[in-house]
């Protein structure tokens, strides 16, 4: 990759791994944080879930107006916003506030990832965009990683310090964005670009929508929203049952996070791909719904620190293998449609981390094994579902 190139996408992989710090720093701190204004694991599902589905309503809005403005824009004013949101959450006196800084948090965060990822089209070759996308994904998932370990460490100190530093981050991230990152669409190019969709043939969103969902295609967006739902479950309410259960505190759950976080990185860096290599997707997706749904029981059984990471760490482990396999799944059946039906999958996986936190608070409210229970029967209905469609699917590529 040019040198010319490589630039702008690190400063890219940097304002993502800002935005996805800010995003993990928030888990092991929520259940303390909504605690100090007397609300409880409902309001704490209620808190996640929303910002989960601003994305969704807002993402596809970012993504068209980055057409229409270009893509710096879009990238700064994301950071900013997020940035805005950040200072609100940490300085807030009242439930409402916090309810509305998520909510903005969720608007302009969301300003980011189609925006980026529309950049790297722009300034990469078809051969060369697996390779920037591979950058950006990389840098996310390293701050998704890195944030819960920040933000404990910091919240030992202040419960409001983590989002300060995230708001200053992003701060900082914007600035540079304006300073040095070029814009990769230029107004010649969108003005083009406009005029040429304006010629398509306009196209029945329901029915194409109607079709997928009839295909294979859209079984395995099914599949999505229940890797998401499982993992937003699992992450959403895991602060207030460590605190419940075993009296961690921030610094104990950010540490737990970071490790078990380490550990999914490493087996999506490195054990996806020998793995479905050896065992095909569709046996990869079946093992790796089956090890989330055990990985979700014997989380419950866990008595000390180290129980703690080897069932987490167990769950984390087929969440990891699951969402690669599952994609990998989707694109083959995509066909010419990979662009459609990425997008669906981002459309269901916020839906699910909408539904995962919602469900996951209620069920705690009732009992505090609850919403690990039900996450375990969710994803084994998911690996009886997934092993009569691969059945079905075996039989008719015999034929």
């Amino acid at each position: 990759m040019e040198k010319k190139k490589k630039g702008p996408l690190l400063l890219l992989s940097f304002n993502l791994f800002i935005i996805m710090v800010g995003i993990g720093l928030v888990i092991p701190i929520l259940p303390f944080y909504v605690e100090e204004f007397g609300a409880g694991a409902r309001t704490l599902g209620a808190l996640i879930a929303v910002y989960s589905f601003m994305q969704f309503l807002f993402a596809p809005v970012w993504g068209k107006l980055s057409d229409k403005i270009g893509r710096k824009p879009l990238i700064t004013a994301g950071l900013l916003g997020f940035a805005a949101a950040e200072f609100l959450f940490a300085f807030a006196t009242d439930i409402w506030m916090l309810f509305t800084a998520r909510m903005l948090a969720g608007i302009f965060g969301s300003a980011l990832m189609p925006t980026a990822m529309a950049y790297v089209s722009d300034v990469t070759t078809s051969q060369e965009r697996g390779k920037g996308m591979g950058i950006l994904g990389a840098s996310m998932g390293l701050g998704i990683v890195i944030g819960p370990g920040i933000g404990g460490w910091l919240a030992e100190y202040d419960l409001s310090y983590p989002f300060i530093f995230a708001g200053i981050a992003a701060i900082v991230a914007a600035i540079v964005s304006v300073l040095v990152l070029p814009e990769s669409y230029s107004k010649e190019q969108r003005e083009k670009d406009a005029q040429r969709k304006a010629n398509e043939p306009s196209v029945n969103q329901w029915e194409q929508f109607k079709q997928t969902m009839l295909s294979p295609a859209g079984f395995l967006l099914f599949l999505v929203f229940l890797l998401s739902f499982g993992l937003a479950n699992f992450q959403s309410i895991f602060g207030y049952y460590s605190w419940e259960r075993y009296n961690y505190g921030p610094k104990d759950v950010g540490l737990i996070m970071l490790i078990i976080g380490l550990i999914g990185t490493f087996v999506q860096g490195y054990g996806v791909g020998k793995i479905t290599k050896r065992f095909g997707d569709r046996n990869t997706v079946l093992g790796s719904l089956l090890l989330s749904a055990v990985g979700f029981v014997i989380m419950t059984l866990a008595t000390n620190f180290v129980g703690v990471i080897v069932t987490t760490g167990l769950f984390f482990i087929g969440n990891s293998l699951l969402r690669p396999s599952v994609n990998s799944l989707l694109s083959k059946y995509a066909g010419s449609k990979q662009g459609y039906i990425m997008g669906l999958n981002n459309s269901f996986l916020s839906l699910g981390n909408v539904a995962g936190p919602l469900v996951a608070g209620m069920l705690f409210e009732w009992n505090i094994y609850f919403p690990y229970l039900f996450g375990g029967a969710v994803m084994l209905v998911g690996f009886l579902f997934t092993y009569r469609f691969a059945m079905k699917h075996k039989v008719q590529e015999a034929r």
